[in-house]
């Protein structure tokens, strides 16, 4: 980005291709198809693959890697500062805060709304990840989607989270803010704060925010939907058990899941999918599914599906 803030549309490396197509993400040209490196906590006893696998990830393309201080009490952070140290690679870090880790714990993580804490949350991202500035930094609220239990002095007001979100801007800590759970009218009350990207559980089996999805594309904000395949938790709707994505998949010739996240490419142009893995193979047929063409019949198959709701609380 320009010092007056014009977004820069940069080239993708030499030989590489972007995955799923440019996309833009706070003024940035970034692959429609980044990484979501939650999964990467599953290797905490294997600290060299978690590297190899995210840098093989930036080998195939990737630009855009999602993550958290509390994804792996600080491991994935970890790892992620260990992938990009020695390399010229120009990826865009997306952080977020709003919850801390709490091992043992059931959810292993704790809620942390308070502007204070949003500030603690960011100095730790800071540090662990050794930044100077974080690029974006997504608000974890709790309004929507895959909620936890707001305790005692947890339900803050969003105006006030911004406000510190905004001071650290300012301060030049973190580059832009973006929203994470979130409902339309928070969202609508947060646009004049320049929102960058919005982060709620979507899928083609989880339509509910299809207004908001709407009202992103009017404002230019990406749509960055987590669990895009649905089925993270028990007795949430899996895209891959769904008969007719599995025909599809079948005339196809790829996999169920790839036909998830080819429809959420093709559904609107500021989708952004950050889908997460453990496992290399895996993490290729993601990236691959940014080549899958749905012709008019199959995306009309698709978007007959009835939508479930994903909202749910654990713990």
């Amino acid at each position: 980005m320009t010092s007056e803030g014009t977004p820069t549309h940069e080239a993708a490396p030499a030989g590489i291709s972007r995955p799923g197509g440019p996309g833009l993400m706070a003024g940035r040209t970034v692959s429609r198809l980044g990484y979501g490196a939650m999964q990467l906590a599953r290797l905490h006893g294997d600290r060299d693959a978690a590297v190899a696998l995210l840098r093989h990830a930036i080998d195939l393309g990737v630009d855009h890697v999602d993550t958290a201080e509390f994804y792996g009490d600080g491991f994935v952070n970890d790892v992620i500062r260990e992938a990009l140290r020695s390399r010229d690679d120009d990826v865009l870090v997306v952080s977020k805060v709003g919850a801390t880790a709490d091992p043992g714990g059931s959810p292993p993580l704790r809620l942390a709304q308070r502007p204070e804490e949003l500030r603690a949350s960011v100095e730790e991202n800071l540090a662990t990840l050794q930044l100077e500035r974080i690029p974006v930094v997504n608000l974890r609220r709790v309004d929507a989607g895959i909620t936890i239990p707001v305790p005692e002095g947890q339900a803050v007001d969003l105006d006030d989270q911004l406000a510190e979100l905004i001071a650290l801007r300012s301060e030049g800590k973190i580059g832009a803010i973006g929203l994470s759970s979130v409902t339309i009218d928070g969202l609508r009350r947060a646009l004049p704060a320049g929102i960058v990207c919005v982060q709620n559980a979507y899928s083609l089996l989880d339509r509910d925010d299809e207004d908001m999805l709407q009202l992103c594309a009017d404002e230019h904000i990406p749509w960055v939907p987590y669990f895009p395949l649905g089925g993270a938790l028990p007795g949430l709707a899996k895209v891959t058990d769904e008969p007719t994505v599995l025909a599809a998949a079948q005339n196809l010739g790829c996999t169920p899941a790839q036909v998830g996240l080819a429809w959420l490419l093709h559904h609107a142009p500021h989708v952004l999918l950050i889908p997460g893995t453990a496992d290399a193979g895996h993490l290729e047929a993601n990236l691959a599914a940014g080549a899958i063409t749905l012709d008019e019949e199959t995306l009309a198959t698709l978007d007959a599906i009835e939508s479930h709701s994903n909202d749910v609380a654990i713990g």
